[in-house]
């Protein structure tokens, strides 16, 4: 991985994610989705401009960005704001935040999604590639929900998605780092979701099964046949995540074979559900 430093958008990208994007006018909602530009990220997008709301897209792929901003606008007629940024680079978040306020853009709903996994035995693993993914599905998350909750609390609204993972219900062979890092999402969001009810805040933490969004390849996963079974598209479960979020759900799992998997985790010793994982996993 290979991160690109966050800069301000040139006058040419600013031109393309539109002008009128300088004030947050009355009734507009706007949407950030981080980790926009594939997967859970892209489809967040879709079903959020097909409801209406003004988007914020953030990723580092540029191109990607641009290309669904644009195929958003033209299908929905919604405004979209690109923004370009390597959310594993706190600093850039802040300066993201920055950015926002200045051109009058107030978030009302925070879908955090960025996020990055392997597979592979701890020691064997880098140890570079493994400290990149805490600091991106742990440490930028953080950063990201505390400086986009602050605004929120003033205007005593907002609501906050966090996205983890099945594997967040369990520590998990070759999956170790990932696992805790999901783990973290998980309880952080359960903690978030008290904490921040009495300022008018929503938490909620959706924990999706092995879904058809790319992660697999970019894990460099095996597919077993059980994986490939249990594997969910990308648009049900976004839709139950955007759901649970307008319910004020503490948190949500996809799918009904997803729902008896987080039960037979929770009835049964950690040594039994581990070693099935395991398995199922290609562990």
């Amino acid at each position: 991985m290979s991160p690109t430093r966050s800069t301000t958008p040139s006058s040419t990208q600013s031109r393309l994610v539109g002008e009128a994007a300088s004030s947050n006018a009355p009734g507009k909602s706007w949407v950030l989705i981080t980790g926009a530009s594939s997967g859970f990220g892209e489809e967040f997008a879709r079903q959020y401009a097909e409801q209406g709301h003004s988007l914020v897209l953030v990723a580092r792929r540029l191109d990607r960005l641009q290309k669904l901003a644009e195929e958003l606008r033209r299908q929905f007629r919604v405004e979209v704001v690109v923004e370009r940024v390597d959310l594993s680079d706190i600093p850039a978040i802040i300066q993201l935040h920055q950015r926002l306020r200045e051109r009058g853009i107030a978030i009302d709903i925070l879908i955090n999604n960025a996020g990055h996994g392997l597979q592979g035995p701890f020691i064997d693993s880098k140890l570079d590639a493994a400290l990149a993914m805490v600091q991106l599905d742990i440490a930028s998350l953080t950063a990201v929900t505390h400086v986009f909750a602050q605004d929120m609390r003033t205007r005593k609204r907002g609501k906050i998605l966090l996205v983890a993972s099945m594997l967040s219900f369990l520590g998990t062979q070759n999956f170790a780092v990932y696992s805790a890092s999901k783990a973290y999402v998980l309880r952080l969001g359960e903690a978030l979701h008290r904490e921040f009810k009495r300022d008018g805040l929503t938490v909620t933490t959706l924990c999706p099964g092995m879904s058809d969004t790319g992660f697999a390849a970019a894990a460099q996963q095996k597919l077993t046949p059980g994986l490939k079974l249990l594997m969910m598209q990308p648009a049900p479960v976004v839709r139950t995540g955007i759901r649970a979020l307008q319910a004020g759900r503490i948190s949500v799992v996809p799918g009904l074979p997803n729902k008896v998997n987080a039960l037979f985790i929770w009835a049964t010793p950690r040594w039994l559900h581990q070693a099935m994982f395991a398995r199922v996993m290609g562990a």
